[in-house]
């Protein structure tokens, strides 16, 4: 039986069985903290949180030849720092770029992208920063199925997870790593903050997740000064928490990036970048030893060389890369891929 072809008049289609990424909904709108837990979050931490990071659509279809979004954005003001951000609609699947349309942030808008041939899994990364809350999607020719569920992977961060330099959603290291793995990756990277909140470790670990990954620790050598000593004991406290609620789920904690100018030097509590790394990974390391057999390390300070660090700290579109290449390696030598 062949599917019906849905004219410029089909009705539009829910968008919550298509949405990817999302940890909590919040009236309808997807974001990255627990609604009902934000007094306990750091202002930055719930600022952050509200922006809809890594969500996207997905889908399949058999006989649509275009998909079109209808979509609500906050409109940048005149004297708005992310006025001049490119604000686009990008179409992927699990082998690349297929196609993106750039449009102008609108109070309400339609934007329409063209489909190849065959039936996905399509993945549509809307823009991020102008938060926009997607309102229905629709097949041009044909009707859109979700995508089939995934693994689930939830990966917590800073900046650098957030994406931060990354010149498109689909770039960020936590993307590169989900698509090369087909998971569905949820990205609770904060920036500025992701400093062991332990508020933050009790959400984690009551948000359901086949896999998680922690990525933090630099925020903790100069925007809240962390000792060596306290970031140890953080750490432990920090997976001690996740395990309650995640018992045996496997877990891959990422130290600190190379990061040139906290290296070496010390903090105001004296703690150079390379002791806070090497603080989290006797922590992650004695935790091991002690038994967590679903517990794994990847070491942050040679995944990157100053070549793939665009401001000294965040990586560029080659870095993020390199770092997503790099935990799908981590991942599967601890046999976390289920391969």
């Amino acid at each position: 039986m062949s599917e019906p072809s849905p004219g410029p008049d089909a009705p539009w289609q829910d968008p919550e069985p298509f949405l990817r990424g999302v940890a909590w909904l919040d009236k309808g709108r997807p974001v990255r903290a627990d609604p009902a837990d934000t007094m306990r979050l750091p202002w930055d931490t719930g600022e952050r949180a509200t922006l809809p990071i890594g969500v996207r659509l997905e889908f399949t279809t058999r006989s649509a030849h275009a998909v079109e979004v209808r979509y609500r954005a906050t409109v940048p003001g005149p004297t708005d720092a992310l006025r001049d951000l490119a604000h686009g609609f990008a179409l992927w699947n699990r082998h690349g770029l297929l196609g993106e349309v750039f449009t102008e942030p609108a109070a309400e808008s339609v934007v329409r992208l063209e489909l190849p041939r065959g039936s996905g899994p399509f993945t549509l990364h809307p823009p991020e920063t102008q938060s926009p809350l997607i309102l229905g999607l629709r097949g041009v020719g044909g009707p859109l199925a979700p995508a089939p569920a995934t693994p689930r992977w939830v990966v917590h961060g800073d900046s650098i997870t957030e994406g931060w330099w990354s010149t498109r959603p689909a770039h960020g290291w936590p993307a590169v790593t989900g698509r090369i793995l087909g998971w569905d990756a949820v990205n609770l990277g904060y920036a500025g903050a992701a400093r062991g909140e332990l508020a933050t470790a009790e959400q984690l670990s009551a948000l359901p997740a086949d896999v998680l990954t922690l990525a933090f620790g630099t925020n903790c050598w100069s925007r809240v000064p962390y000792s060596a000593p306290l970031l140890y004991e953080t750490t432990r406290a920090f997976l001690d928490l996740i395990r309650q609620g995640h018992p045996r789920t496997p877990l891959l904690l990422v130290s600190p990036l190379l990061r040139p100018d906290a290296e070496r030097t010390p903090n105001r509590l004296g703690a150079t970048l390379g002791a806070l790394r090497d603080a989290m990974e006797r922590a992650t390391r004695d935790r091991i030893a002690a038994g967590d057999g679903r517990l794994a390390l990847l070491p942050g300070r040679d995944l990157l060389g100053s070549e793939h660090l665009a401001d000294g700290l965040h990586p560029n579109d080659a870095g993020h890369q390199v770092l997503g290449l790099a935990v799908v390696t981590a991942l599967r030598r601890a046999g976390f891929d289920g391969g």
